[in-house]
């Protein structure tokens, strides 16, 4: 990859990382519900009006959107929300790579590979450990809500796989559009217009800032050069450089937020990244040491 090209790789996943401590940033001053539709609120408008239409039925596009925008987000910030930390949540939700192959063994009848179901072993005992540690930087309930977070990522990966090869970009704005309403209307059942209108009369420069990083950064800059870097390299050379979100969202948790990294949030975010990098990786390695042996 070109040096620059990996730059600009490395420079968006440290921004997908950071956002795990903007989201908590957020959450100071909105409720969640909200946070989730300001966010795809802003991020459809006014891009829709200028960025195509993905060439897939309107249906996909929007249960798409509704899973993988608002399902998920609605879930990971009302995680953060109820108690789990930046950095732990941005490892939690690496989950959602062993979910989708769960879930494609299970609907799409895909059999996993024995790399990939012992890579979910490792991982999971990652998860397992932090859960042993609830009270800590962690509640059950929002540990199962960020698992619930990624267990929609996964079945989100499952439908943008059932539409095929569509341009993200596009789909990331009329996907967010159709995640906008609902959010909305779900802030205002559960939330409640009072709590609405409260937090919005005294947003903080902060608070905007936050909502700012979450729609232009962390979406459609994200989702823009990502894209574009896909576009121009295989996805295996591209994918992989994911495995650093949870590096970035644990060191910037503890540097700006003052989150305690203790050896046990170390031990499972080395037992999480060990099974990530089984599932992508074992099978490669293990064909090259048999090769070598020959």
């Amino acid at each position: 990859m070109n040096p620059l090209h990996l730059l600009a790789a490395l420079g968006i996943v440290a921004v997908w990382g950071f956002n795990f401590v903007v989201i908590k940033l957020g959450l100071n001053h909105l409720p969640p519900l909200l946070l989730c539709a300001l966010r795809f609120t802003l991020a459809a408008l006014p891009a829709v009006f200028f960025v195509k239409r993905p060439d897939v039925p309107l249906r996909h596009i929007a249960l798409y959107g509704l899973v993988m925008f608002g399902l998920q987000f609605a879930l990971l910030f009302s995680g953060i929300g109820l108690g789990v930390s930046p950095g732990l949540a941005s490892l939690t939700v690496q989950l959602q790579s062993f979910m989708t192959i769960a879930l494609a063994a299970f609907l799409l009848k895909e059999r996993p590979t024995r790399f990939q179901v012992f890579g979910a072993v490792v991982a999971f005992s990652g998860i397992l450990v932090v859960a042993a540690h609830l009270g800590q930087d962690v509640t059950a309930v929002g540990l199962g809500l960020v698992i619930l977070s990624a267990a929609a990522w996964a079945a989100g990966n499952l439908l943008a796989k059932r539409m095929g090869r569509v341009n993200m970009f596009a789909l990331v704005v009329w996907g967010s559009l159709a995640a906008a309403g609902p959010m909305l209307a779900l802030s205002f059942a559960v939330e409640g217009p009072a709590r609405i209108v409260a937090s919005l009369s005294f947003l903080r420069w902060e608070t905007v800032a936050a909502i700012a990083y979450l729609v232009y950064m962390s979406t459609l800059l994200g989702f823009a050069v990502w894209n574009w870097l896909l576009s121009r390299y295989p996805a295996a050379s591209v994918a992989p450089l994911t495995l650093m979100v949870p590096l970035f969202g644990m060191s910037s948790s503890s540097l700006v937020l003052g989150e305690e990294l203790q050896p046990w949030k170390l031990i499972a975010f080395a037992l999480v990244i060990l099974g990530l990098c089984i599932n992508l990786f074992g099978a490669r390695l293990y064909v090259g040491l048999v090769g070598a042996r020959q």
